[in-house]
């Protein structure tokens, strides 16, 4: 999660909070933090994330390149907080809740979770791609890049596959339609969510992207977006087609796929529902016609034989009688 429209008192802010890292508060922890670096990266944890943080240096050592982008050369330092509280602090007033990582692009640096975080606050290395991915975006294009484009790069970098899932199993899709790419900018602010849906749309729509060249991906986009300074001029010349008409075909081919199957999952939940309260009921009814039809058929039963043994007796000959 890239931070977004930070003030210059903010960033002053995030800039004394990152260097508290060199001065600990005592009743929270006694040791002074680790710093380790190689290459480009710097990271910053408290020792009880000292296996953490070096599985972290060198995951981002070895996969240090991104779709499309020239390899990127800035240095980087990774904080890693030891608790929630501390980083929220880092975070920074305004970040939401939901968050388990954030870059900060104009002074390279990123915040995430250490190992006392949460199962919903993700895979680390996985987490860490993606704001390295950030970084490394805004590092070739500075600020061009809006954040649908932006978020959705950096998913599509980190390869966060299961974003599809949360797609299969909106059922707003179905019923509310897709948005546009002015509006999707709009929903990552609104609420958990709705931001997740968001992340989601972005990544389907930066992968559908790179998809349109099979051999370059992005390459080329990326490159002519830099020196024109236009996404739509980019997409002209790099794959031949305008901004609008990418737009319009992406929602309605992303609708067509993930609505239905939203609207496929929610009918499915549904029936199970309908099923788990109707089956006891039908079980019930043909219980009571079994025992219906058993009193029916030995009614019928002594039925007959009465009937039998009248018939007996009227046919019995003359002299038995």
């Amino acid at each position: 999660m890239k931070r977004w429209a930070l003030s210059a008192k903010r960033r002053a802010l995030s800039a004394l909070l990152f260097l508290s890292l060199y001065a600990p508060r005592p009743a929270l922890h006694a040791q002074a933090p680790t710093r380790l670096e190689r290459g480009r990266f710097t990271i910053v944890c408290f020792p009880g994330d000292a296996k953490l943080a070096g599985a972290l240096l060198g995951r981002a050592l070895t996969t240090d390149s991104f779709p499309g982008l020239p390899r990127p050369r800035q240095h980087v330092l990774i904080a890693i907080a030891p608790d929630a509280r501390r980083f929220r602090e880092w975070a920074g007033v305004g970040a939401p809740e939901w968050g388990a990582a954030l870059a900060f692009p104009d002074s390279r640096r990123i915040v995430m979770q250490g190992h006392t975080a949460g199962s919903d606050a993700g895979n680390p290395f996985e987490v860490l791609r993606h704001e390295l991915a950030h970084l490394a975006l805004h590092e070739y294009l500075d600020d061009l890049a809006p954040r649908w484009f932006d978020e959705g790069y950096a998913s599509y970098a980190a390869r966060e596959l299961m974003r599809n899932e949360v797609l299969a199993a909106n059922f707003a899709l179905a019923l509310r339609g897709m948005p546009t790419f002015d509006e999707l900018d709009d929903r990552f602010t609104e609420g958990v969510t709705s931001a997740q849906a968001a992340y989601a749309l972005a990544y389907r729509a930066v992968d559908d992207l790179a998809s349109i060249d099979t051999g370059r991906g992005l390459t080329l986009l990326l490159q002519y977006w830099k020196e024109t300074g236009s996404l739509d001029k980019a997409m002209r010349a790099a794959f031949g087609v305008t901004l609008s008409s990418f737009e319009q075909e992406w929602r309605q081919r992303t609708r067509r796929h993930y609505g239905a199957l939203a609207l496929f999952g929610d009918l499915t939940f549904s029936s199970i529902v309908v099923l788990l309260i109707i089956t006891p009921l039908y079980l019930a009814r043909r219980r009571r016609d079994r025992q219906r039809m058993a009193a029916l058929v030995a009614a019928d039963t002594a039925a007959e034989a009465e009937s039998a043994g009248v018939l007996d007796a009227l046919l019995e000959p003359e002299e038995e009688r």
